[in-house]
């Protein structure tokens, strides 16, 4: 019999693996750069740290570091250009007055496509980059071997890709279950040796996790933990927390946390984990079996989490579908975006993980709602006590779209409470900060890299903007028009045009439509 975290790992490969290696590219467009100096003209500035916009802004940068930060003018007032920074010779300069400049976003939990969803990697690095998606944590996948090429092929700029971290499965690619703790040690010993920069757990056994955990602290690597309810009872999100875990995932384990009446999930006799309706439908009764906001409880369990610089990463986008299924099948980008073999995956099944619509109504719908109001307040609770809240995705599953989902995941932490410059924060600093990397990347600081967004609205007035399909606007001619979606996406000091890639990801949803003969339609309608 398989070992639970054997099982899982082997559930996944059925979603991830065996993909191949290497894609069809729509062209050999790799962006422009890197350059020897890089100067972006007359931007209004988010740099990521909570601090208000500024500008107009001049952002030097040389061989990928930032080199200057310049204030060249005060709003409303004609630049003084002898006053601005000098383009040197072989240096590019990139005009955008009044655009707004961020630092590169950070998806926190993206798997880099899917077997069953027909999800190459090609496809959804494309739709993140369009986003502004400049750093991804691949929570396990396809194999550690496969994510670490396509990280070495990013960092060259061989491919058009995020800068991406692998964190490989606990016990993916080991010979046999792990059922002690010495095996627990020895597979994390190994999985350092062969480059991974983390593991995402699932759950195992209280001595395996307990053991894996001190192991892979020792080697100074971060995890993250989805904490599945088949080893939850036992061993939650404070134990994990305690042992050693810098990150969880989604919400599981955390209600659980927080039981003061119970010790297990309240299962319908008749429950089964294995029909995700259940599953699911169940999921969204949790956070009303925990303590209530602000009990004593509650309160201790916050803050023995915070007090071990515990991160959070909640994705509340991939879970909106239970709360409002129609707004997420009928997502606008579904069109000219969506993969037909990734449109199927979504659809009402038995088999396909995510697609529980076995009979999805008010009644489960009503119930997520409670769950989201519950969770969001934990949340926002959390980031105002001084804990880290970052943001991840987790699209390819539940009718949420790479790129796409990651904004909805922003204007998520809106609803939760989060002032626009706290969302920005999660998307940037607060992931950089998790990942390690704060040094680095997440905001837009003088010898830091080059990575950023920029975008011809406000993102701080309207998220929307963000969205590749951009945000609708009544003009003062009483015209209809669409604006915003990300300009530029700069990664590494390669300036990439967000809207081409968009192009690109649209012409290869247009080729396999037509290859299928496939028009996407809404689930049992007939011709």
């Amino acid at each position: 019999m398989r070992s639970l975290a054997s099982s899982i790992v082997f559930i996944l490969s059925l979603f991830f693996f065996n993909l191949p290696l290497h894609s069809q590219e729509s062209d050999n467009y790799l962006g422009d750069g890197p350059y020897s100096q890089l100067i972006i003209r007359g931007v209004m500035l988010i740099n990521g740290d909570g601090a208000p916009p500024r500008g107009p802004i001049d952002i030097v940068v040389e061989n990928n570091v930032i080199k200057d930060i310049q204030v060249v003018g005060y709003p409303g007032v004609p630049i003084d250009e002898s006053k601005r920074p000098k383009l040197k010779a072989g240096g590019k300069e990139l005009r955008c007055d009044g655009m707004y400049l961020l630092p590169g976003f950070i998806d926190m939990h993206g798997h880099i496509g899917g077997v069953a969803q027909g999800a190459d990697w090609d496809y959804v690095f494309k739709l993140w980059m369009a986003h502004g998606v400049t750093t991804v944590r691949e929570p396990s996948g396809r194999g550690l071997d496969w994510a670490l090429d396509l990280k070495k092929r990013s960092a060259a700029n061989k491919i058009v890709a995020p800068r991406v971290f692998a964190y490989t499965g606990f016990g993916q690619g080991s010979k046999d279950p792990i059922s002690t703790p010495e095996m627990a040690r020895e597979w994390v010993r190994q999985n350092a040796k062969k480059g991974a920069d983390g593991i995402k757990f699932f759950g195992a056994e209280p001595e395996i996790m307990k053991a894996a955990l001190d192991e892979n602290k020792k080697l100074g690597l971060r995890s993250a933990s989805h904490h599945a309810q088949l080893s939850v009872a036992r061993w939650n999100v404070l134990h994990s927390a305690r042992a050693g875990l810098t990150s969880m995932e989604h919400w599981y384990g955390l209600p659980e946390a927080l039981f003061d009446d119970r010790t297990v999930q309240n299962y319908p006799l008749n429950y089964n984990y294995q029909n995700e309706q259940h599953r699911f439908e169940e999921a969204g009764k949790l956070w009303q079996q925990a303590a209530k906001p602000y009990s004593e409880h509650w309160n201790k369990v916050m803050d023995e989490l915070i007090a071990l610089d515990f991160t959070l990463d909640p994705t509340f986008n991939i879970y909106e579908a239970s709360r409002d299924l129609h707004r997420a099948r009928r997502a606008e980008w579904h069109e000219d975006y969506t993969l037909p073999s990734l449109w199927k995956f979504y659809q009402p099944s038995k088999i396909s993980h995510g697609s529980y619509w076995h009979d999805w109504g008010t009644e489960q719908e009503i119930a997520w709602k409670e769950n989201f109001r519950l969770w969001m307040t934990f949340i926002n609770e959390y980031k105002n006590r001084g804990g880290r809240v970052t943001t991840g995705s987790d699209s390819g599953f539940i009718f949420q779209l790479y790129g796409f989902a990651y904004i909805r995941e922003l204007e998520l932490l809106r609803e939760a409470g989060f002032h626009p410059l706290e969302v920005i924060r999660a998307a940037t600093l607060n992931g950089a900060e998790a990942l390690g990397m704060d040094d680095k990347i997440g905001s837009v600081q003088i010898g830091k890299l080059a990575d950023f967004v920029i975008v011809e609205e406000n993102p701080l007035a309207n998220l929307k903007v963000l969205y590749g399909t951009g945000a609708i606007r009544l003009t003062e001619e009483n015209e209809v028009v669409r604006v915003g979606g990300v300009k530029y996406t700069v990664k590494d000091g390669v300036v990439f045009d967000a809207k081409r890639l968009l192009r690109d990801v649209k012409a290869m949803v247009d080729e396999a439509k037509k290859k299928e003969n496939f028009n996407l339609k809404q689930p049992g309608i007939k011709e």
